[in-house]
């Protein structure tokens, strides 16, 4: 998360400019607003799973999932590559999920020693009633970053 509320101005970059020779004021500038957008949406979002029982990384792993259709589920180490974050957070959240009754473990058929996840049919159904709010949350966030930027 982003917790800067009130960005610098422009004078206020340019005396930073005047110290740092080298720093580009309007890049900076630039790029802490992208940071800020981001952290509100993210806000938004975490708030929008939470009422969903949900959080964003188990969100997302449902949707790694889903995505994926022609595959018999995916291995927990191929979640936790594609998610960037750790094997333990990506194992604590597959439990989780499989205690809600959205995933399950099956073991691979190539490879009985490694498991697999898959949504259950009440993760698919969590899934589809969740994504058209989240596709309207983002469509309403860019709509407000347009009307932000006029």
């Amino acid at each position: 998360m982003f917790f800067l509320r009130e960005l610098p101005t422009r004078q206020m970059l340019l005396t930073y400019r005047d110290r740092f020779p080298d720093m580009n004021p309007q890049a900076v500038g630039e790029a802490l607003r992208l940071l800020r957008r981001g952290s509100l949406l993210m806000r938004e979002l975490e708030a929008y799973f939470s009422a969903h029982a949900l959080s964003q990384t188990r969100f997302l792993t449902m949707i790694l999932i889903d995505r994926e259709p022609a595959r018999d589920g995916l291995f927990p180490s191929e979640i936790a590559d594609r998610l960037d974050i750790s094997r333990p957070v990506v194992t604590d959240t597959i439990k989780s999920l499989e205690r809600a009754g959205l995933l399950h473990s099956i073991r691979d058929i190539s490879d009985r020693r490694a498991k697999k996840v898959r949504l259950t049919p009440d993760g698919r159904a969590a899934l589809a009633a969740v994504l058209p709010g989240y596709f309207a949350l983002i469509a309403d966030f860019m709509d407000r970053s347009t009307d932000d930027a006029s």
